[in-house]
């Protein structure tokens, strides 16, 4: 492994990457990133780089990324968060600016397929590249197997609980798919050479910088506080101690940044914190800066707006994009002395303190109650202590109970090993490669095992993953589990993914998740009218991905008030994720259940979505159409009528109320209206107009009898087609003919046009009712309904 020597004189840019000079903010690579250029430039070896937070690493992906553009190339960045790869976009106008395409890949936008093929720099998150790989064969994701470099960011996030996996196999995946050079780049750790190992990249590509290569010398330690009983009041102790902490720094002109555990904590702490200041007449704010205050009457957030005068701000994810980009300025500019912030700011984002404090070591999530935070979290955020160019040293502290101190001071001292965390889901990142078609037989399955960090740190370190036992055998056994629990097949030692398999690893499933929603699809089929919302309701709600939520005193009385005495058989944790579903319907979510609502909705959303396939491959259009306008209503906060207006574009979850408050349920009844139906119904010419044109490109069902009889001679038999087609836009549909309730014909289709077979047979009865219903399993629009009587006679 490279260590730099002391003294490594630094590079000019010109020098060595003349054509990209003006891609670089600086005239001149300083000695750690001189120190790699021989490796990055002149080898196409993989690269692995460790080095302390601020040292400069980001110049290091620049440079790989410029040799892979100086070849003709493509070049992907895996960044941790979504939130850096739209910083990637605005930094990286200097790339444009030299005749370079980057194009910013994420969830949050709709991919312009010709846009990726054509970029130079691809940027996305590693869920994403995720996504991209497992689609690949796709014409819309092809592009993902025309990269030439690999830059990962933050590399150590291998060892995230969540994440790690994802990162794990998302590389192993694309090296198999186009073999690319990958650049890894981490924060100071212990265990670099395994990441090197696992990626392949030589000793001599293999750099460790350690301390000395902070620009700023850090000051770490751990500071206790006195515990009490009331969790409540234990957060203002805490609060108060990094007050303590942080208070000579902001008196020497200094800036503090203290991570606490939610959004709305930041909040509440900054609120705190500003007469906590005010009572110590610590001197700060920049009241008497009129274009300061002008600004600041510009933000968004009323209470953000009170705060940033008197220099303490809040920064977390739910803030507007615009007061986000004010407080990073503002605190940059040191208008801002004292910033509270989540943790998602330590990651990438370039705003150091001189002085940085994680007040809260424990974080609520939603999903898996109360949890410490990751090791890696508190090293990022300890990293963020120190301004280059203003300070001489960093000052960081992690406030916690007395019985955790020694587990974070070993922590500042020794650091963590990056493990990986890919045992822990196996089986269904396993079940993901079969399905996908990179794993056809066993012999793969051992061949992809060898490309996991999973297998390199086993090696590595037989002791930490000794209860893993030999690793083929773990990936033997798990393979087999698959097998008998139906997710593949294996014909001698060829292996294939069940539809099964199939779905579970198109929509990300937790196996055990994965078999509730087939067993909710087979007692669907076998019993079409016992399905109804709250069975949809509760088998996602009861999902293994909601297995760790938990649900405190005051949340359990407003989980009662909304369920009663319903899904009793279900944990109190999942009675809480069924409440905040069924609340969401309605648009109604108790207070108590506010907090952790929106995390909760939204994978229960990609849930509802996953069920809905299940439902449409194994039971049906009609019960997939069911599990679609539950999703519609969950998502929108709407009734059951008002649901399949959601499907038009322009017509918002307050605007289908309202038009349902008209008699208007779908976009049928909106092209029936016209634009002057609407305008009736309050909205303006111009918005009925475009919602008018969006409504008909969706289906506007027709039932056409034919010659159908109106009455049938007792005992004979008539054998009949009935023509069901739309006036406006096609879709895939479910049609289903029945006779005095009992299911007749059933058939999918794409209308269009399609015809059925009714037969009337004139039996005991006296009477036949015969209805023909058409569902649309991917819309959220109401079955259509039509019936004809016939006497028999």
């Amino acid at each position: 492994m490279s260590r730099p020597a002391d003294g490594e004189p630094s590079v000019a840019v010109a020098d060595v990457l003349p054509e990209f000079a003006d891609a670089f903010p600086f005239e001149r690579f300083n000695a750690m990133q001189s120190e790699t250029l021989p490796a990055l430039l002149e080898t196409d070896e993989n690269v692995v780089v460790s080095a302390p937070t601020a040292s400069g690493k980001t110049a290091l992906a620049e440079i790989a990324i410029c040799k892979t553009l100086q070849a003709g190339g493509t070049a992907l960045f895996l960044a941790p968060l979504r939130a850096l790869t739209n910083e990637k976009e605005s930094e990286w106008e200097r790339f444009e600016d030299l005749g370079y395409s980057v194009y910013v890949v994420t969830g949050e936008r709709d991919l312009n397929p010709r846009r990726a093929e054509r970029a130079d720099v691809l940027v996305m998150t590693p869920e994403k590249a995720d996504s991209a790989t497992r689609k690949h064969d796709s014409r819309r994701y092809g592009f993902i197997e025309d990269v030439d470099c690999c830059v990962i960011d933050e590399v150590h996030l291998l060892d995230s609980e969540r994440r790690g996996s994802v990162l794990e196999v998302t590389v192993s995946r694309l090296r198999r798919l186009c073999d690319p050079r990958v650049v890894a780049l981490s924060a100071t750790m212990p265990n670099v050479e395994d990441v090197a190992a696992w990626l392949d990249a030589p000793e001599e590509a293999t750099f460790s910088y350690g301390e000395a290569y902070r620009p700023v010398p850090l000051n770490a330690d751990v500071k206790t506080y006195s515990h009490g009983d009331n969790a409540f009041a234990d957060k203002y102790r805490r609060l108060y101690r990094a007050l303590d902490l942080a208070e000579p720094h902001i008196r020497d002109e200094g800036q503090a940044l203290v991570f606490v555990s939610s959004r709305q904590d930041t909040v509440q702490a900054a609120k705190k914190a500003r007469d906590e200041i005010a009572e110590r007449d610590v001197p700060m704010g920049a009241r008497g800066e009129y274009d300061f205050h002008t600004d600041a009457a510009d933000l968004d957030n009323d209470t953000l707006r009170q705060s940033v005068l008197d220099g303490v701000g809040f920064h977390h994810a739910g803030l507007s994009r615009e007061d986000k980009d004010r407080v990073e300025d503002w605190f940059k500019e040191g208008k801002i002395q004292l910033l509270f912030s989540t943790s998602t700011l330590a990651w990438g984002v370039n705003l150091p303190a001189r002085c940085v404090v994680i007040r809260d070591t424990k974080i609520h999530d939603p999903l898996e109650g109360e949890v410490d935070m990751s090791p890696l979290d508190v090293l990022q955020m300890l990293g963020r202590a120190g301004r280059p160019g203003y300070d001489d040293q960093g000052y960081a502290w992690i406030v916690c109970d007395r019985s955790d101190a020694d587990k974070y001071r070993r922590l500042l001292r020794d650091g963590t090993d990056i493990e990986s965390r890919l045992a822990e889901d196996l089986d269904a990142h396993l079940n993901a490669e079969i399905a996908l078609g990179t794993l056809r037989d066993v012999e793969d399955v051992m061949d992809w095992l060898e490309t996991t960090f999973y297998y390199q740190r086993a090696r590595a370190a037989p002791d930490k993953y000794a209860d893993d036992g030999d690793l083929r055998d773990r990936v033997s056994d798990t393979l087999e589990s698959l097998v008998d629990s139906g997710f593949v097949e294996m014909d001698e030692l060829r292996l294939e993914g069940t539809p099964l398999g199939r779905l579970a690893s198109k929509f990300y499933l937790r196996l055990d998740t994965a078999e509730r929603f087939k067993d909710c699809a087979d007692r669907a089929d076998e019993d079409p009218e016992g399905l109804d919302e709250d069975r949809l309701l509760a088998a996602v709600a009861g999902a293994q991905e909601f297995d760790s939520v938990s649900a405190r005193s005051d949340e359990e009385d407003a989980v009662a008030a909304v369920l009663g005495s319903r899904a009793d058989d279900l944990s109190a944790g999942q009675r809480k994720v069924l409440a905040i579903l069924r609340s969401s319907m309605s648009g109604t979510t108790p207070t108590e259940l506010q907090s952790d609502a929106w995390v909760i909705k939204q994978n229960a959303l990609r849930l509802l979505a996953a069920l809905r396939a299940f439902l449409d491959r194994f039971a049906g259009p009609r019960a997939a159409n069911l599990a679609r306008r539950v999703k519609g209503r969950v998502e929108n906060g709407v009734s059951a009528d008002a649901v399949g207006l959601t499907a038009v574009d322009g017509i918002g979850p307050g605007r289908a109320s309202n038009l349902a408050a008209e008699g208007l349920r779908t976009p049928a009844d909106v092209t029936d209206a016209g634009v002057s139906g609407l305008q009736s119904a309050g909205i303006g010419e111009g918005v009925a107009e475009r919602v008018v044109e969006n409504a008909r490109d969706l289906p506007d069902v027709v039932v056409e009898w034919g010659d159908f009889p109106d009455a049938v001679p007792r005992g004979e038999r008539e054998l009949h087609e009935v023509t069901v087609r739309t006036v406006a836009g096609g879709a895939r549909a479910g049609i289903r003919v029945t006779v005095n309730g009992h299911e007749m014909t059933a058939k999918p289709a794409y209308l269009g046009e399609a015809t059925v077979p009714a037969a009337a047979f004139g039996g005991d009865a006296d009477e036949l009712e015969f209805a023909v219903e058409v569902t649309f399993p991917e819309l959220p629009l109401p079955p259509v309904v039509d019936t004809r009587t016939v006497r028999v006679e």
